[in-house]
């Protein structure tokens, strides 16, 4: 069944990339410059060590004022997407979890990204704005529970069924709506899943394999409301794809308590900046 969940993810990429070729076609500025490559390298390396990517390049954003601020929810959800599907599959198969748990919780984050991308599309720029700040202010608030080991320690159970399997895909269906706006998705799911008894472990494949099909699936609805940015999309998508792998089998250790820090100040100035820019009609 995992092979099949493989083999599922392979064609949701090649269908995602498909979809943004041919919307590419007429479009006078593509390519990405050199920065826009970086930004995607770095964020998608982190990313892979566990730090996490939608907050840290909305930061970058935010400081360079690289992406205008109501493209910033496209661009993250265009750019990262095939990076994230890349993570999937090298972790994936690593660790085992009960198959309906897997294929369930997957199916409802996809579902809600649907969704959630649709609303995310039409929202006016002020709503992005505010919508934005308090992702990076959860973004960061998550981010110090991890540095203070304040997330739920979790059960032994590798499946959820009865009413712990209802409220695990009913959660995941909202968190996969929510992730469109630019709020991480594998903090909360790993929350859940803990709170529900599950091994902290076998979060690991729901929360991977959920963003894999999650994100080409709301990608795909940003691309044709052409809502994003398209050169520094491809760039954060070339520049992730060479730092996923780097990140997973070159780099055996980093300061990351201390880079933690680091990324959780630059993520709430950034939340700052954001929400002044909501006060003030003109940026």
């Amino acid at each position: 069944m995992k092979t099949v969940i493989l083999v599922a993810m392979a064609a949701f990429a090649l269908a995602y990339v498909a979809i943004v070729i041919t919307s590419l076609r007429g479009a006078v500025k593509v390519w990405p410059s050199t920065g826009h490559l970086v930004t995607g390298f770095v964020t998608n390396f982190f990313d892979t060590l566990g730090i996490g990517s939608f907050a840290t390049t909305t930061a970058i954003f935010k400081f360079r004022n690289m992406v205008p601020d109501e493209l910033i929810p496209g661009t993250l959800n265009v750019g990262h997407t095939l990076p994230v599907i890349f993570q999937a599959f090298l972790y994936l198969a690593a660790i085992e979890v009960e198959v309906t748990t897997l294929v369930l919780m997957m199916g409802s984050a996809m579902v809600g990204a649907w969704f959630g991308a649709g609303l995310v599309a039409r929202l006016s720029k002020r709503a992005v704005q505010l919508g934005m700040g308090a992702a990076l202010i959860t973004a960061a608030t998550a981010m110090l529970m991890s540095q203070f080991h304040l997330f739920p320690a979790g059960g032994e159970a590798l499946q959820l069924d009865g009413w712990r399997l209802a409220v695990g895909i009913t959660g995941n269906f909202l968190f996969g709506a929510i992730s469109t706006l630019g709020i991480g998705f594998y903090a909360p799911c790993m929350t859940l899943v803990s709170l529900l008894g599950m091994n902290p472990a076998a979060a690991f494949p729901i929360m991977m394999g959920s963003g894999a099909f999650l994100m080409p699936v709301a990608s795909a609805r940003f691309v044709w409301s052409r809502v994003y940015y398209v050169p520094v999309a491809i760039g954060l998508a070339a520049g992730g794809l060479l730092g996923v792998p780097l990140a997973a089998f070159a780099v055996k250790s980093l300061p990351l308590t201390a880079l933690r820090w680091l990324v959780i100040v630059a993520v709430l100035y950034a939340a700052v900046l954001m929400l002044r820019s909501a006060r003030n009609p003109r940026t």
